[in-house]
């Protein structure tokens, strides 16, 4: 092949990696981000409000395991929430700028009808993001399908708020899955473990996670 050949199927691989597929040349979607510093203080936990935070929560090696029932009290008594065991990233709301939730999440099977990641805050309703496990599979609320087949495994999440461009960016395993619009402006905080879907919840629902980072821009 002459040189002037390979030099044009190179120019070729470089384009096509920087346009759609830029995950295949081993970029990261925490690349370019400032990892934000966490301590416990941050993770704000939330639970069945009648119910010793140890039979819904536990913390070992690293590893956050949120549990709870689908006739769990809310977390408050005045609350007509559906049941969580929950922690919120307090300390960092934010209105505007690029963020960056990470962390690895395991789901064991027979827990459906679950939200495991949230933004929570929106122009209107209580969240711009929720991300629902359903019979294995991931779903934005109950509607675009995310990804498949993530029961009893370790799976990375990364999502990227964008509130300037109002974009949201759902990464699984550090492989682009879901783009979405967000729900507009307000005070937004990210959320992670187990709180009830409206409908079609099962009775026990769980899930574990680690390594949970926050990046901004």
């Amino acid at each position: 092949m002459k040189a002037s050949n390979c030099y044009k199927l190179l120019i070729i691989v470089v384009i096509f990696c920087l346009k759609d597929h830029w995950f295949i040349c081993g970029a990261d979607p925490t690349d370019g981000f400032t990892r934000v510093p966490l301590t416990d203080e941050n993770f704000d936990l939330q639970k069945p409000y009648n119910i010793p935070l140890s039979q819904r929560y536990n913390y070992s090696d690293g590893i956050r395991s949120f549990w709870v029932y689908n006739k769990d009290k809310s977390f408050k008594p005045d609350s007509d929430t559906r049941p969580r065991t929950e922690v919120r990233i307090k300390g960092h709301d934010y209105s505007s700028g690029i963020w960056q939730f990470e962390g690895y999440a395991f789901v064991p099977t027979g827990t459906s009808g679950v939200t495991i990641v949230q933004i929570h805050g929106a122009a209107e309703g209580a969240t711009t993001l929720q991300l629902r496990i359903y019979n294995g599979n991931m779903r934005y609320y109950r509607y675009n399908l995310v990804a498949t087949d993530l029961y009893d495994k370790w799976f990375r999440v990364n999502v990227i708020h964008d509130v300037g461009k109002g974009k949201i960016t759902v990464f699984i395993d550090g492989e682009e899955k879901f783009v979405v619009n967000d729900q507009g402006p307000g005070d937004l905080y990210f959320k992670c473990g187990v709180y009830a879907a409206p409908a079609k919840s099962s009775n026990f629902m769980e899930s574990r996670w680690r390594d949970v980072k926050l990046f901004k821009k």
